[in-house]
């Protein structure tokens, strides 16, 4: 195998949790030489991660992996404004930083991770249209589709803008790897790219096997699991996008079911209008909002719950969506309960690993918790059983990275 130069583009890297982290580590592991043009990670909370800053820590090695930190404005917590400028600043510094660092360096390949927002693309294509390598683009958000589902903008003139990002995206990839097979409804619209669409999933984010005695879990969810309580988790971003007014209304359909309890891990944007509304409607006994944790411990918290919720709000573009907390419950063996409509629904119906609910129902997704609650275990261990299964077969890291470098001619 000969070793390849390979330029790896994406706003957000370790210590940021994404996908895109194993794959580089991964491409050094196989002998390559990577190169990570990012920001300072600031993700999700909006400030620096401790010892990173304009000054501090902007190239580093990790894991065999040369990292540059381009310096950018932090997003900060909940002001659009501010994730305007972090969204641009990033653009900006890194379309400039490109185009000098390729009039005197080449690379093989260019992959770029593409999250949100679709602008992050822009130095990746920049190089690839200096330097004529092959660009192989991972789309795990849609956009301008986005900017109007999330974040409820529709000023054409601005979608118009994030369009004409997209539209350069992928006419000038080589290859783009969907996270999601309906991502091609939307990508085919820009034109006929039938031969460069290849879908490449997520894979869990956890090790399923992990026993760290340093961490424990936080005293309130070992209680519940204790005292056997039927404990329905969500875990991963509370964002706007997720659905939690559904579910926060179904759970105050189950308070009086003093045995069911429903647990969130993880914070984001939605997660203080959780909290006010567990306070307004007095269900601290009910939902258990623990905060952010470090993905490789979630297995240890999954382990407790009795089914795994994933949930999106209804929207034409979300109904496109796989969220890739599903192959981390299926890893984890852990039945699931899905209120969401579209792709994300089939997985778990042709898996046979779960329950899929309409996607803002919040009546029949308590009936169905409900239901749920007076099921044997053995009911619920054969669901998630199955769901282990399919991730056996077609969500594993192993098999993606594999099947990603075959894609790449590695």
């Amino acid at each position: 195998m000969k070793k390849k130069k390979i330029l790896f583009v994406c706003q957000y890297f370790y210590p940021e949790t994404f996908r895109g982290n194993d794959i580089a580590f991964h491409l050094v592991e196989e002998g390559h030489d990577v190169h990570v043009v990012t920001g300072i990670p600031n993700y999700p909370k909006g400030t620096f991660f401790p010892s990173y800053g304009m000054l501090n820590k902007r190239h580093e090695v990790i894991n065999g992996v040369r990292v540059t930190h381009l310096p950018i404005i932090p997003r900060g917590e909940g002001n659009k404004i501010m994730l305007i400028f972090n969204y641009f600043s990033y653009l900006i510094v890194g379309w400039v930083w490109m185009f000098f660092h390729a009039l005197f360096h080449k690379y093989d390949i260019v992959f770029c991770q593409q999250l949100s927002p679709v602008t992050m693309s822009s130095p990746a294509v920049l190089y690839k249209k200096m330097r004529h390598v092959p660009l192989y683009t991972w789309v795990l958000d849609l956009w301008p589709e986005s900017l109007a589902a999330a974040g409820g903008i529709n000023n054409q003139v601005i979608l118009g803008f994030f369009n004409w990002f997209a539209k350069s995206e992928y006419k000038n990839s080589d290859k783009i790897l969907t996270s999601s097979r309906s991502f091609d409804q939307s990508i085919l619209q820009y034109g006929d790219y039938r031969d460069k669409i290849i879908y490449f999933p997520q894979w869990s984010d956890g090790t399923t096997n992990i026993s760290d005695s340093a961490f424990s879990l936080p005293r309130e969810l070992q209680k519940l699991s204790d005292k056997n309580d039927f404990i329905i988790m969500f875990a991963g971003a509370v964002g706007e996008a997720h659905g939690m007014e559904c579910n926060m209304k179904a759970a105050l359909k189950t308070k009086e079911y003093g045995n069911i309890k429903w647990v969130i891990v993880g914070d984001g944007r939605k997660l203080e209008w959780v909290r006010s509304f567990v306070k307004e409607y007095e269900l601290n006994d009910t939902v258990l909002t623990l905060g952010r944790f470090p993905s490789e411990t979630m297995p240890m918290f999954f382990e407790k719950a009795n089914v795994m919720l994933v949930s999106l709000t209804d929207s034409p573009l979300f109904n496109l969506y796989s969220p890739a907390k599903i192959a981390s419950y299926m890893a984890a063996e852990r039945p699931i309960v899905a209120v969401l409509n579209g792709e994300g629904g089939e997985v778990i119906k042709n898996a046979d690993c779960g329950w899929n609910v309409s996607a803002g129902d919040s009546e029949e997704l308590a009936e169905l918790v409900i239901t749920l609650s007076k099921m044997s275990k053995s009911e619920l261990q054969e669901k998630g059983r199955k769901g282990r299964e399919y991730y056996d077969k077609f969500f594993t890291k192993e098999e993606c990275l594999k099947k990603l470098d075959k894609i790449m001619g590695l």
